[in-house]
C-alpha cells in the first residue's frame, strides 16, 4: 500500500516529464534508431548495419515541421557523405592522408549539393562510413541503410506526430507576465517612500534583465510555432501561431515601457533625494495604479494562452474590468500630478513622463487594440504565404477554410481566447 501511495504521488511528475522536450526527443530518437536497425538487419547484407540508425538519428526532430524542412537536407548530406566514402573505400584505405582528403572532398561536395548548415554532416557521415566500409564489395550496402534510416526517421514523425508545445510556450509567457507583475508591485511600493536613487536604479536593472527572459520565451514560442506547422492534429495552426506571437509582442512592448518607467523613477529619485518620489497622495495613487496594471498584465497573458473558449471569455472579462479600473485610477493620478506640478514644477517633465508611460501600458493591453493588431498580423502572414506558395494557398482555399471565414475566426479568437 505504501508503494502504491508513493507511485500515486510521483504520477503527476511522471506525466509532466513525458512531455519534456529532452525526454520526448530522446525516446523518439531511440525508437527511430532501433526500428531502423531492425529493418536494416533484414534488408542489408551487412552484419551490423549501423548507418541506418545513424541516419535515423540525424533525421528525427522534435517537431514535424523541422523534420520535413530539415530532413531532406540532412538526407542529402548523409547520402553525399556516403557516396564520397564509397568512392574513397574503393580507391584507398583509411590512413591519415586519405582522411584529410576525405574531409576536404566532403566539405566541397557539401557546398555543391547545397545542404546549408548541414555541410559538416557530409564529412561526418563520410568518416563514419569509411571507418566501417573498407571492403568494396559491401560498400554499396551503406546506401540502402541510409535510405532505410531516412524512411524510418520520416515515418516516425508522419505516423506518430510529435506533441504540440503550445502549453509549454503558454507557461513561459505567463511566467514572463508574473515577473513583470512582481517588478511593478515593488516599484509601486517604493513610489510613496523615500527611495535612494541607487535602489531605484536596481529596479531599472531588473527591468533590463527582463530582456533575457523574453529571449527564453521567444525560443519556447518558436518551438511551439514549429510544432503547429504541418501538424495533422492541429486545426487553424496559423491562427494559433499569430495569437501567441502577437501576445508575446505585446508583453515585450510592456517590458520596454516598464523599463522606461523605471528609468523615469530613477531620474526622479536622483532629483528629489532624500525626499519621496511623489507626494503622499500621489504616491498612493501610483502604487494602486501599478498594482492594477500588474494584475492586468497577468490576465492578458492568461487570455492569450487560454484555448478553451469559456475560460477565455472569463479571462477577457477580468482583463477588461481591470483595465477599466486602472483607467479610472490613471485619471485620478493625472489630477494629483497636475496639482503637484502646480505647486512645484521643478520636475514636471518626469512627472508627465510617468503619466504617459502608465497610459501606454493600459493602451497596449486594450482588447480593441489587440483585435486590430491580431487581424493585421494575420493579414501580413497570409499575404507572405500567398507570395511564397501561391499554389499551396490556392489549394488551401479550395479545400480548406476561405480567407474571409478565417478572418472572422481570428476576430472571434481575439475577443474570446
Amino acid at each position: 500500500m505504501q508503494d502504491v501511495r508513493e507511485w500515486a504521488r510521483g504520477l503527476p511528475e511522471l506525466l509532466r516529464r513525458h512531455r519534456d522536450p529532452v525526454v520526448v526527443q530522446t525516446l523518439r530518437s531511440s525508437a527511430a534508431a532501433t526500428i531502423a536497425y531492425v529493418v536494416a538487419l533484414r534488408l542489408s547484407p551487412e552484419p551490423a548495419p549501423l548507418t541506418a540508425p545513424l541516419t535515423a538519428l540525424l533525421v528525427v526532430q522534435v517537431t514535424l515541421y523541422a523534420t520535413l524542412t530539415n530532413g531532406f537536407r540532412r538526407v542529402n548530406a548523409v547520402v553525399a557523405g556516403v557516396l564520397v566514402a564509397i568512392a574513397f573505400s574503393q580507391l584507398v584505405g583509411l590512413t591519415w592522408w586519405s582522411l584529410a582528403l576525405l574531409i576536404v572532398a566532403s566539405l566541397g561536395v557539401g557546398h555543391l549539393v547545397r545542404v546549408d548548415e548541414y555541410i559538416p554532416e557530409v564529412a561526418i557521415s563520410a568518416m563514419l562510413v569509411l571507418g566501417v566500409t573498407t571492403i568494396s564489395s559491401t560498400a554499396w550496402a551503406r546506401i540502402v541503410e541510409t535510405l532505410i534510416g531516412a524512411v524510418v526517421g520520416m515515418g516516425c514523425n508522419l505516423l506518430l506526430p510529435p506533441p504540440v508545445w503550445v502549453d509549454e510556450a503558454g507557461e513561459s509567457i505567463e511566467g514572463l507576465a508574473r515577473r513583470v507583475r512582481q517588478l511593478m508591485l515593488r516599484m509601486g511600493e517604493e513610489a510613496s517612500e523615500p527611495t535612494p536613487w541607487r535602489q531605484a536604479a536596481e529596479r531599472l536593472h531588473e527591468a533590463r534583465r527582463l530582456d533575457h527572459a523574453i529571449v527564453d520565451v521567444d525560443a519556447a514560442l518558436r518551438q511551439a510555432e514549429d510544432s503547429l506547422r504541418l501538424n495533422p492534429r492541429v486545426r487553424e495552426g496559423l491562427l494559433h501561431r499569430v495569437v501567441l506571437r502577437t501576445g508575446l509582442d505585446t508583453l515585450e512592448i510592456c517590458t520596454v515601457v516598464l523599463r522606461v518607467l523605471a528609468r523615469t523613477f530613477t531620474d526622479l529619485a536622483k532629483a528629489r533625494e532624500p525626499e519621496p518620489l511623489f507626494a503622499p497622495d500621489t504616491g498612493a495613487a501610483v502604487e494602486q495604479l501599478l498594482s492594477q496594471i500588474a494584475d492586468a498584465v497577468v490576465s492578458f497573458a492568461v487570455l492569450v494562452t487560454t484555448s478553451i473558449s469559456e475560460s477565455a471569455e472569463s479571462a477577457e472579462a477580468r482583463l477588461s474590468a481591470e483595465l477599466h479600473t486602472a483607467a479610472g485610477t490613471r485619471d485620478k493620478l493625472a489630477e494629483l500630478l497636475r496639482d503637484e506640478i502646480r505647486h512645484d514644477d521643478r520636475n514636471w517633465q518626469l512627472l508627465g513622463a510617468v503619466l504617459t508611460e502608465v497610459n501606454r501600458l493600459i493602451d497596449e493591453m486594450n482588447t480593441e487594440h489587440r483585435t486590430r493588431r491580431l487581424l493585421e498580423e494575420l493579414d501580413r502572414v497570409s499575404g507572405e504565404q500567398r507570395v511564397r506558395r501561391p499554389r499551396l494557398t490556392w489549394l488551401r482555399e479550395r479545400i480548406g477554410v476561405p480567407e474571409r471565414l478565417r478572418r472572422n475566426r481570428a476576430g472571434g479568437a481575439a475577443r474570446s481566447r
